[in-house]
């Protein structure tokens, strides 16, 4: 048999059978959702799907006023999608490499763009960086994640964790900025000097700065934000 064969294609890249956790990377770029109840989605990341499941965008007062005027701030990039039925579901966000984190209690900030996917029963809420908003094209938002339950989240290409210790606190570009620890808050500096050098994707010389006792997870990449039209 040709190893160039369409037996030999479909066997070296069909789904998996054997695993059985609610998620499972089937590629390092797409993820399976074994659903049996719901499950809430980056809006249009669902790229397949087989089962009785059924999906909706969230309503618009559906987790309170408060969240529904930071989403209006934030723009689409904080849009969501919820999941519900039995079977199987297929995610994933213009071919960006996607994490899977356990949470056992500890809370995490992602990049309102970076975030996948995540388990029902988790406590969430936007964050606006609003120190930020005025100095970067749309502004930064992130959301805060909380309790015990699977996240999964998107970087492009390999992502990198630094280490935050009192005595080094790690400066970041905010378009490079994907995830950080939840007991950490970024401070914003700029650096006239910098301007040439840092924060292309920006346009600025604005960096986050991290202090404190925790991590924050980057990616080689300046993702661009564009402002939401109004």
């Amino acid at each position: 048999m040709s190893k160039y064969s369409i037996k030999q294609f479909v066997q070296q890249t069909k789904q998996e059978e054997s695993a059985r956790d609610f998620f499972e990377l089937e590629t390092d770029r797409l993820l399976e959702v074994n659903l049996n109840g719901q499950v809430w989605a980056k809006a249009g990341s669902m790229i397949s799907y087989e089962g009785n499941i059924k999906f909706e965008r969230e309503g618009m007062l559906e987790h309170g006023l408060g969240k529904f005027v930071k989403k209006a701030l934030s723009g689409e990039g904080a849009q969501l999608m919820k999941a519900n039925g039995q079977g199987k579901l297929y995610v994933a966000d213009s071919g960006k490499k996607i994490t899977i984190l356990d949470l056992e209690g500890e809370s995490i900030f992602i990049n309102g763009n970076d975030l996948l996917a995540f388990q029902d029963g988790l406590d969430w809420d936007i964050k606006l960086m609003r120190r930020v908003a005025g100095m970067m094209a749309g502004g930064l938002f992130n959301i805060r994640l909380e309790g015990h339950g699977l996240v999964a989240f998107t970087s492009h290409y390999e992502p990198l964790t630094l280490l935050v210790t009192p005595d080094t606190p790690v400066f970041t570009d905010p378009n490079a900025t994907v995830a950080w620890s939840g007991n950490l808050e970024p401070d914003f500096v700029t650096d006239v000097q910098l301007k040439s050098f840092f924060g292309r994707g920006s346009g600025e010389s604005v960096q986050m700065k991290f202090s404190g006792n925790g991590f924050v997870v980057v990616q080689p990449f300046e993702e661009i934000y564009h402002a939401p039209q109004g």
